[in-house]
């Protein structure tokens, strides 16, 4: 009797461990860009899952190995690009099954994630954007080649208005003040840029508010930006001082910003030059950080100094090269970022010509002309231009790297490009895009 009690003991013991080991699955977090969307699952602890897709219609099929949904998941799926519903239910009894109706077929990427201050553990789940996911994100009708190479987003520019609402930034003698007179300049680029194929502008302040410079940055991140360019008007006791300069992020600023990125982990969820720091160690995120830093000064320094070679024409320059400082706004680590000092505001004669719609226009011409300088040079955003986008023809005895490295991209840009599985298989006449600038 009393080892029928023992054996009952330890079979109740083993079904509550069992159960009380289960993971609980709590929510779902869904992000999205023009790049990927990313499915974050709340989870309780670490969990075993397995993916995989099913056709006709086109699924995606996340199983969780002894789980348990803990509240049904509500994300909001309204005219998404990608995602058209998502149902979850029981399987074998101690697992969970969720099935995530798709519009297009995907290349799942996913990894785990462990508990950081704001978050505990998570299992996030990136789906790389195809054409088609493209086209329905922009709502646009693109006519895609012949050989049904995805499109390409233009050559995005984030301009950036310096201060607003209830900083003004600096004012001139006459009561000019730096925060209007910058937003028309603001404007009037945004449209020049506007105008060129392959380019595209947007405002990151909209109107006269205040906005932080760290918002300034998310902001140009989220708009996924490939270069940030703000704009300011200079001011010094000295009136007599006149003149435009360009400035670009000095190395101790971008060292200051790298160690803030790597010690707050919250920001590991953000992408830096098409690799994510999620799944990697210390070590190696503060290589790839540095990586990417350095590429972004470097085009932000070709950049500064075709828009400084355009000020010359239209006035006198403060400083002759471009000038390097700690600016917040200029320390994204992955988009290339100039600040523009336009003239000096605390200069009576340099405070009527901001006022002027023609100084602000030759001003806003000066820096576009920069910018498309800078892509023409580089073959970048008239490359964009859907039919003039370069392509590369699969001959016998190459591989990917080497068609990567020939190009000058990152391997996991061309696999993305062109929607290839991790097996890296291509095959003899197959046509890749390349995506240029990328």
């Amino acid at each position: 009797m009393q080892k029928l009690y023992v054996l009952f003991l330890l079979v109740f013991i083993n079904i509550s461990v069992a159960f009380a080991a289960q993971t609980k699955v709590k929510a779902l977090r869904i992000y999205s860009n023009d790049t990927r969307t990313r499915l974050i699952f709340d989870v309780s602890q670490t969990l075993e899952h397995k993916i995989f897709q099913l056709n006709k219609p086109h699924r995606l099929v996340i199983d969780f190995s002894n789980a348990v949904l803990n509240k049904k998941l509500t994300p909001s799926l309204k005219k998404h690009a990608l995602l058209k519903r998502i149902r979850a239910a029981a399987r074998n009894k101690k697992d969970l099954r969720v099935v995530i109706e798709l519009h297009d077929r995907v290349i799942p990427r996913s990894f785990t994630l462990k508990p950081n201050k704001k978050y505990g553990h998570r299992l996030v789940i990136d789906l790389p954007n195809t054409k088609q996911t493209y086209v329905k994100k922009h709502n646009k009708k693109t006519k895609s080649l012949k050989t049904g190479i995805p499109p390409y987003k233009p050559f995005i520019v984030a301009v950036d208005a310096g201060h607003g609402g209830k900083d003004p930034g600096a004012h001139g003698k006459h009561g000019t003040l730096e925060k209007k007179v910058v937003f028309q300049i603001a404007q009037k680029l945004t449209k020049l840029i506007n105008k060129q194929p392959g380019m595209q502008a947007f405002m990151v302040r909209k109107g006269d508010y205040f906005i932080s410079l760290r918002e300034r940055m998310q902001i140009a991140r989220k708009m996924n930006a490939d270069l940030f360019v703000s704009i300011h008007a200079d001011a010094v006791k000295d009136s007599k001082v006149t003149g435009a300069s360009v400035f670009t992020l000095s190395r101790r600023g971008a060292s200051s910003e790298a160690a803030r990125w790597l010690a707050k982990q919250e920001n590991a969820a953000d992408l830096i030059g098409g690799i994510t720091l999620d799944d990697k160690d210390d070590v190696l995120a503060s290589v790839l950080l540095d990586l990417s830093q350095t590429a972004s000064q470097d085009i932000s320094q070709l950049v500064a100094k075709e828009v400084l070679k355009n000020f010359a024409s239209i006035g006198r320059l403060h400083a002759n090269n471009v000038q390097k400082a700690g600016f917040m706004v200029l320390k994204s680590p992955d988009i290339p970022s100039i600040l523009v000092e336009t003239a000096f505001i605390s200069n009576p004669s340099e405070e009527r010509r901001l006022k002027s719609k023609h100084y602000q226009y030759k001003m806003a011409k000066a820096i576009q002309k920069g910018i498309l300088s800078y892509t023409q040079k580089h073959n970048i955003a008239s490359n964009r231009v859907g039919h003039k986008t370069r392509i590369h023809k699969i001959s016998r005895g190459e591989t990917l790297l080497g068609i990567a490295l020939k190009y000058g991209v990152t391997l996991d840009q061309l696999k993305q490009a062109n929607t290839i599985a991790r097996s890296n298989k291509i095959k003899i006449g197959q046509v890749l895009a390349i995506p240029l600038g990328s």
